[in-house]
C-alpha cells in the first residue's frame, strides 16, 4: 500500500484477523508458511484483487501488436503458483466482497458522469433537471418490519384480528436483520402466488412507467408522442433492490435533456418532471395472463409509495437529496443479494422459492414432453422451449424469488457504459505495466481521453486455455483472501475520511 505509512493496519506490528479459523484452514495456513509458498500466494492475491473465489485456468496465449509486429507470450506455468488466476467477478457483496467493490465502484462512476458530466459526457448536463425516484411493490398481505425511531412493528391496525383468527398487531421492536423481518403476520393471509407473479413481470411494469413516462412529457409539452424527440429526450440509470420481504424495489435517476441530447438545454423544469413521474407511476398496469386453467387473470401495478425527490432543478441543487448521495445509493444496491441463503433461506422467503417452482410446475403441466427427463435438475426440471406459458421458466428463478431483470440497467445515453469503463481499467493496466517495464513517467497529459477512446485494440492475441476450477486450492487459502480484502477496504475507508479532512481544512 504505497503512502499507507499512516494507516493503522499497515505495518508487521498490524497482523490480519483470521477469526476463528477451522483446523484444517490453520493447518493449511502453516503448510504454505512451512513450504515457502506464502510470498506466490500474497502476490496471487493482489493480482486478483483478493478475490474469494477465483477462476483458475492453465494454457498460454501469443499477444500481437498489429502496429508493431511485437510479439510476447504469456503461460501460466510462469506464474507465482504455477496457473492463471482471474477474479470471479461477481457484483454480490454476500458472495465475493472484493469483486462486488469493484462492480459498486464502476456503478458509481457510471451515475456520477450521468450526474456531472466527464468520460465523454458533456458537463453541461449539470444544469438538466434530476430526479430520484423511487418504485415499489404493492402490499400482498401483513409483514413485520424494522421501524425508523424505535417505533413498533404494528402498532394499530383496522381490524385487530385477521379471518384465520391471528393478531394483525405487533408491538414489537425489531431490528435490521432479524429473521421476523419480511415474516407475513399470517401466512393464509399473505397472496404469495400473486406476490411471485408481480416479480415476474416486474421488468415489464418498469418499460411500460418509461413509456407511460414519455407520454406524459409529450403531453406536458403539447406534442404527439412520435415527436417527442425532438423537444426532450428522457435518461436515466436504475437498480433493483431487494426488500425484506422478498420484492424488488426499483430505484432510479431521471434526467431530462434537450434534444439534442445530453448537455442540451431541458425545456422542463424539475418540478414539471416530478408530476409526470408520479402520474406516470400511478396509471402504469400489466395484465398478468393465468397460471393454468384453474388460475386467473391479475391486473399489476406499483406500490402506492411513490418517492420522488429533486435532486438538481436546472444548476439549483434539491434541498431533499445530494447527487453524491444519490450515486451512492444506487451503487450500494447494485451490490445488494436476494438476502437468500440457499442453505438455510428465511422462512419467508422459502416460500417464495418453493411456490416460484411449483407454478413453473403447473405451467408445464400440460404441456406434451416430459421436460422434466432432459434437463439438468438444478434448473428446476424445466426446459421451458416446447410450452409457450410465460410462467414456463419460473423454476429456473427461483432462487431470484421470481425476478428475471436486470439489477442495473440505464438509458443508452445516460453516461458512459459498463464496458467502456473496464476497458479503460485494462487500457491503464497496459500502460501501467509498459511503465514499469521501460522505466518511463506515465504520461498523465489527456490520460482519460485515451482511456475512453473508441479506437479499436491495436493487439491481436491467439491462446489456448483451459479451465482448471474455481475457488482456492487449498483450505486456509480463502481466509487469508477474506481477511486481506476487510483489511483492503479498511485502507479504502481510511484514504476517503483523509480526503474528506483535508476538504473539510481548505
Amino acid at each position: 500500500m504505497t503512502g499507507a505509512a499512516g494507516f493503522p493496519g499497515f505495518g508487521a506490528d498490524a497482523p490480519l484477523d483470521l477469526g476463528d479459523l477451522a483446523p484444517a484452514d490453520a493447518e493449511a495456513i502453516v503448510g504454505r508458511l512451512a513450504d515457502g509458498t506464502m510470498p506466490a500466494l500474497a502476490a496471487t492475491l493482489a493480482k486478483v484483487g483478493n478475490c474469494v473465489h477465483p477462476v483458475r485456468l492453465i494454457g498460454s496465449s501469443d499477444t500481437v501488436d498489429t502496429r508493431t509486429g511485437e510479439i510476447s507470450t504469456f503461460r501460466s506455468a510462469d506464474e507465482p503458483m504455477g496457473m492463471l488466476f482471474k477474479p470471479c467477478g461477481n457484483r454480490r457483496e454476500g458472495v465475493c466482497p472484493s469483486c462486488s467493490r469493484i462492480y459498486a465502484r464502476d456503478t458509481f462512476e457510471l451515475i456520477s458522469t450521468g450526474l456531472h458530466g466527464g468520460k465523454g459526457v458533456p458537463t453541461d448536463v449539470r444544469a438538466n433537471p434530476l430526479l430520484f425516484v423511487t418504485l415499489t411493490a404493492p402490499s400482498f398481505g401483513a409483514v413485520h418490519g424494522a421501524r425508523e425511531g424505535r417505533q413498533p412493528c404494528r402498532p394499530r391496525a383496522r381490524r385487530g384480528i385477521c379471518p384465520h383468527g391471528l393478531p394483525l398487531t405487533c408491538w414489537a421492536h425489531h431490528e435490521v436483520g432479524e429473521p421476523a423481518v419480511g415474516e407475513p403476520l399470517c401466512q393464509d393471509c399473505y397472496d404469495v402466488e400473486t406476490a411471485v407473479v408481480w416479480q415476474w413481470h416486474a421488468p415489464e411494469l418498469w418499460r411500460r412507467f418509461t413509456i407511460a413516462l414519455r407520454r406524459q412529457l409529450a403531453t406536458e409539452l403539447g406534442v404527439k408522442e412520435r415527436d417527442l424527440k425532438d423537444h426532450a429526450r428522457l435518461e436515466y440509470a436504475k437498480v433493483a433492490e431487494f426488500q425484506a420481504r422478498g420484492l424488488v424495489h426499483f430505484h432510479a435517476l431521471v434526467r431530462i435533456d434537450g434534444p439534442d441530447g445530453p448537455g442540451s438545454p431541458a425545456p422542463v423544469a424539475a418540478l414539471a418532471l416530478q408530476d409526470a413521474i408520479r402520474e406516470a407511476a400511478a396509471g402504469v398496469s400489466c395484465t398478468a395472463p393465468p397460471v393454468d386453467y384453474g388460475d386467473v387473470e391479475r391486473l399489476l401495478c406499483f406500490g402506492t409509495q411513490t418517492d420522488v425527490r429533486v435532486v438538481r432543478d436546472g444548476a439549483t441543487a434539491g434541498e431533499q437529496i445530494t447527487a453524491e448521495q444519490v450515486a451512492a445509493y444506487l451503487a450500494k444496491y447494485s451490490t445488494k443479494s436476494t438476502g437468500v441463503d440457499p442453505r438455510r433461506p428465511a422462512s419467508h422467503l422459502e416460500r417464495i422459492i418453493d411456490t416460484c417452482r411449483a407454478l413453473a410446475t403447473r405451467a408445464l403441466a400440460g404441456c406434451a414432453f416430459e421436460c422434466g427427463e432432459r434437463v439438468n435438475d438444478r434448473h428446476g426440471g424445466i426446459c421451458g422451449t416446447c410450452c409457450q406459458n410465460p410462467y414456463a421458466l419460473l423454476g429456473r428463478w427461483a432462487l431470484m424469488l421470481g425476478f428475471r431483470g436486470h439489477f442495473s440497467t440505464k438509458s443508452r445515453r445516460y453516461s458512459v457504459t459498463l464496458g467502456a469503463l473496464r476497458r479503460a481499467r485494462r487500457r491503464f493496466q497496459r500502460m501501467t505495466a509498459e511503465q514499469r517495464h521501460t522505466g518511463e513517467l506515465l504520461d498523465v497529459r489527456e490520460l482519460e481521453e485515451r482511456l475512453m477512446a473508441d479506437d479499436e485494440e491495436t493487439t491481436l492475441v491467439i491462446g489456448s486455455w483451459a479451465y482448471e476450477g474455481s475457488g482456492w486450492p487449498r483450505a486456509g487459502d480463502k481466509a487469508l483472501a477474506d481477511a486481506a480484502a476487510a483489511r483492503a477496504r479498511e485502507y479504502a475507508t481510511w484514504r476517503a475520511d483523509r480526503r474528506q479532512a483535508r476538504i473539510h481544512r481548505v
